[in-house]
């Protein structure tokens, strides 16, 4: 997998949101002032080369959809931004986390509740998947 430019990632992000579309869908999500219709298909195409979307043709048209999900592309970003950052290590990104937010000891007590619901919520997905 290839790490995403701005411009890539904004487009994955859309395709992500609605799932399948044309060039114009896709188009349409984003923000004022618009690129223009042949910025969005060229940056659609590059995607399609580096395996992030494929496509369902109607004609000479094509309906793009994403090949990689979310949860793969952020997972396989943040393991390469720990490995850059913080030598590999989560705990140092979570200390960093937490110096350079000023938290107190309440508050990073929260967020690990927090944590601890979500990798429940997880794993039970993940045994009613199975």
């Amino acid at each position: 997998m290839k790490e995403l430019t701005k411009a890539e990632e904004q487009v994955m992000q859309l395709l992500w949101q609605i799932q399948k579309g044309f060039v114009k869908d896709i188009l349409e999500e984003m923000p004022e002032p618009k690129p223009a219709y042949n910025t969005v298909s060229t940056i659609v195409r590059i995607l399609e080369k580096k395996g992030f979307v494929a496509y369902t043709a109607y004609g000479k048209t094509h309906e793009y959809y994403p090949l990689i999900s979310k949860k793969e592309y952020s997972n396989y970003f943040l393991k390469n931004f720990v490995g850059s950052y913080f030598g590999g290590s989560f705990h140092k990104l979570v200390s960093f986390f937490a110096r350079e937010n000023d938290m107190d000891i309440h508050e990073f007590e929260e967020m690990m509740k927090y944590v601890e619901r979500d990798i429940k919520e997880d794993n039970n997905q993940s045994s009613e998947e199975k």
